[in-house]
Order: structure tokens, then C-alpha cells, then sequence
């Protein structure tokens, strides 16, 4: 019997944890605060200890430094919750495992990637890690789930009609985001989280993860640098000039990299990786990243956009769309081990999300707010496959997307790209 809560809802990432407990001894689930990683664990777990807990003047903290064998014992799988208050528990677990030999004794959730000071073992064979994120828009119900992306590389896109969404919903969704505790709230309540969010990071989540106290303004400069620039290929040097507009503010390149180094280990950042097409020939790929925060919505707050902003700022807008879009591509593509990156090279030439299957095939898209943007993006992916093909060594898209936010109509273009509504899109 788990301990599954009466609301629970269901995650794409249950599958896989389910599958790392049947494969490995402890399973470690890493996200960031507040994405529901404690309660997607209690769903696969038999026994839960809250090390963090205040009862008691934090007795199982207490109890877990005094001796970790103390809070490891309980039914199988044991919930671990916040062992990252005790790193020391993370050689108890491994220990434990060698010990007992059997699969699934532990789920450790965590929402910053702990100082391996103190730490012996990586856990190499015993302890596996998966990554969650906030709640794609099939998981929290917002979309139709009537294209599946896996699907979309060994089938015809079936052409239908769904109902069209609006600017204003889009706008709301982005806003909103897709933190499980603000799914039943209004949006005047939820689009208040992602600012709450990052003013927990900046006054005590950060100092929390190795005692260092930062300038308080100069995170802020940079959180609003990283929103200005999200969805991007900013490098460390445009993110530092961007906040010496600021006169008042002098920020060094070190501190650049300590500050994104923290915001990494807290999972406030995922970049997006250049895709390298194994292309042997005289073209030069870029292997800059796409700059993303874990959710479009704290780009928004750390912006201090509005909705009005949005909607009179379409520009603006169409990043933050595009993050939206690229955060689920990236979730559903995980769920059966593909990956996601962009693409681009020294001649121009570039794509907004590039989808690899496991097995080497892989699907350029683009990634529009607007129908009225679907004839130029189609050119643009036709002609970048069309010179693919035309190179021996190249390896050429297996399909060609481009995924629509203002369309409702699904269906193969003519030249064989695929118009896909964004409101329609499921692993």
C-alpha cells in the first residue's frame, strides 16, 4: 500500500521511477522546489521519514546524524525526504544497498545537488538519478494530448480540427506555469507563486545550499538578465554587459559564474544543448546553449511582466512561448530517452528545437505563435533538409514540424512539413 495522496496527479515521470526501482537499489529524484518531487515519491513509496521535519526540534535530523541507520529503517520503498539535510544519509543508502542487495529500497527527493564534501561514494550502480520538472501542459490538463510526439516519427499526422486557444490563454498558461500547488488556484492566486518562488531563492535558498551570502541586487540583475535573454544563445559576457546598463551595479565575470553555478545546482536553469548533426564537412556548427529557466513563468516574474506587457509585446511573448513549448518538448521526449536540442551554424542556418530518438533519427521544428508565421518557418526547415540531403556525410531530418500556438487545424503541408497545434502535443 503507498502513500499516494487522494489528489494526486498522475506524472510522466511515474514510469520511469517505477522502472528504476525494479533496476536499481535506490532511485534519487532531482528537480526544483515546489515541481512535486516529494509527492510523485510518495506515490511509488511504502514508508516515508521527513528529515527536514521541525517536530520535535528536528529530531530526524538529529537522529540522521547521529546515526543514519536509524532513519533508513521502514518498508520498502523508503521515502528519504530532503536527505540532502544530512549528505552524509547518501553513503548510508549505498551502504544499505550493498548490504541487503535487492532493488527499489529507497527514494531520495532533492531540490539542489548537495556538496559532495562528506559524500565517499557516487552511488555508481546502486543509486540512479532522474530529473523532474514542473508540470507539462498534458500533465496538468491543459492540452489535448491528440498528437503524440514519439508517434508523429513512424506515422502520418492524422489531419482533424481542435478548438483554437487564444493569445490571452496562452498568455495565462505562461504566466501561470506549471507548479502542481497552483493548479487549482485562480490565476490572479497562481500567477502570484512564480514571483514568491524566486524571492525564496534569493533570501534563503541560495545561502541554504553552501552558507554563502551574495548581493542580493546583483541576483536579482541577473535573474532579470536571464529572463531577458531566455530562450537565447546569451553567453556569460552578453548576460554581464546587459547588467552593467545598470550604473550602479559592478558585476564581475567570476561572479557571473558562481551566481549561474548556484542557480544550476537549485535547478532554476536548464540550457539547451546544440545539436551536432555529425556533419563532415566544411560547416561549422555552434555549440552555444539555449538558455532556459525550469519554467517560462519565473522569466516572467523575474521580468515583472504583466499580461498586458505580453499581450502589447508579441516579440517578448514569442520566446517565452517557445520556452513553454521546449519545456514539454524536452519532458515528453525523456519519457521514451530521446533528447532535445537546437541547431545552428555559421551559415545562418537554425532551428528552435531539435528532437533525437534513441535510435539516431531526430525531427527539426519550429516553434511559432502564430499561423501566420507557418509558411516562412516551413520554407526555412524544407531548404535546411534539402541541403542535408545534398551532403554524403550529412544526416538528414527524418521529419519536419512546425508547432503552432494560434492554429487549430492539424495536418502535412504539401511539402511534407507537419502543422501541429501546440495544444495538442503528449509524449
Amino acid at each position: 500500500m503507498t502513500l499516494t495522496k487522494p489528489d494526486y496527479r498522475p506524472r510522466l515521470i511515474d514510469t520511469e521511477i517505477h522502472h528504476h526501482l525494479q533496476t536499481f537499489g535506490a532511485v534519487c529524484v532531482e528537480g526544483p522546489k515546489w515541481c512535486g518531487k516529494t509527492w510523485a515519491s510518495l506515490h511509488h513509496a511504502n514508508s516515508v521519514i521527513y528529515i527536514g521535519s521541525p517536530e520535535n526540534h528536528f529530531q530526524n535530523r538529529t537522529l540522521a546524524e547521529l546515526s543514519p541507520d536509524l532513519v533508513l529503517s521502514g518498508e520498502v520503498p523508503r521515502l528519504l525526504d530532503e536527505w540532502q539535510e544530512v549528505p552524509s544519509l547518501w553513503d548510508a543508502v549505498r551502504h544499505s544497498v550493498d548490504q541487503q542487495t535487492e532493488k527499489g529500497q529507497f527514494i531520495l527527493p532533492g531540490s539542489a545537488t548537495t556538496n559532495h564534501k562528506g559524500i565517499l561514494h557516487s552511488g555508481a550502480g546502486r543509486i540512479s538519478r532522474l530529473r523532474m520538472r514542473t508540470m507539462s501542459l498534458v500533465e496538468s490538463g491543459h492540452t489535448t494530448g491528440q498528437v503524440s510526439l514519439r508517434a508523429l516519427f513512424d506515422e502520418p499526422l492524422k489531419p482533424y480540427v481542435t478548438e483554437p486557444v487564444s493569445l490571452d490563454r496562452w498568455i495565462e498558461l505562461t504566466v501561470r506555469g506549471g507548479w502542481p500547488g497552483s493548479i487549482d488556484l485562480d490565476f490572479q492566486q497562481a500567477r502570484t507563486v512564480p514571483g514568491a518562488y524566486l524571492q525564496a531563492l534569493v533570501e534563503d535558498d541560495m545561502y541554504r545550499v553552501d552558507g554563502v551570502s551574495r548581493n542580493r541586487r546583483k541576483v536579482e540583475m541577473l535573474l532579470r538578465s536571464l529572463a531577458r535573454n531566455e530562450s537565447t544563445i546569451a553567453s556569460n559576457l552578453s548576460l554581464r554587459k546587459d547588467i552593467l546598463e545598470d550604473e550602479e551595479i559592478d558585476i564581475t565575470p567570476k561572479t557571473i559564474g558562481d551566481y549561474l553555478d548556484i542557480l544550476d545546482r537549485l535547478f532554476l536553469l536548464e540550457n539547451q544543448p546544440a545539436f551536432d548533426p555529425n556533419l563532415r564537412s566544411s560547416v561549422r556548427v555552434g555549440k552555444s546553449p539555449k538558455r532556459h529557466f525550469v519554467d517560462p513563468s519565473l522569466a516572467v516574474a523575474a521580468m515583472g511582466a504583466t499580461p498586458d506587457m505580453l499581450r502589447n509585446d508579441l516579440r517578448t511573448f514569442g520566446f517565452l512561448f517557445e520556452a513553454l513549448v521546449e519545456r514539454d518538448l524536452r519532458t515528453y521526449a525523456e519519457t521514451w530517452g530521446g533528447k532535445l536540442f537546437h541547431y545552428r551554424d555559421a551559415s545562418g542556418r537554425k532551428v528552435d528545437a531539435i528532437v533525437e530518438l534513441p535510435d539516431g533519427r531526430w525531427g527539426a521544428f519550429e516553434i511559432k505563435l502564430g499561423g501566420n508565421q507557418v509558411e516562412q518557418a516551413a520554407e526555412k526547415l524544407v531548404a535546411l533538409k534539402q541541403w542535408m540531403a545534398a551532403d554524403p556525410q550529412a544526416r538528414p531530418p527524418a521529419i519536419l514540424g512546425v508547432i503552432c500556438g494560434i492554429q487549430n487545424v492539424a495536418m502535412t503541408r504539401p511539402d511534407g512539413v507537419l502543422v501541429i497545434p501546440a495544444s495538442t502535443l503528449c509524449p
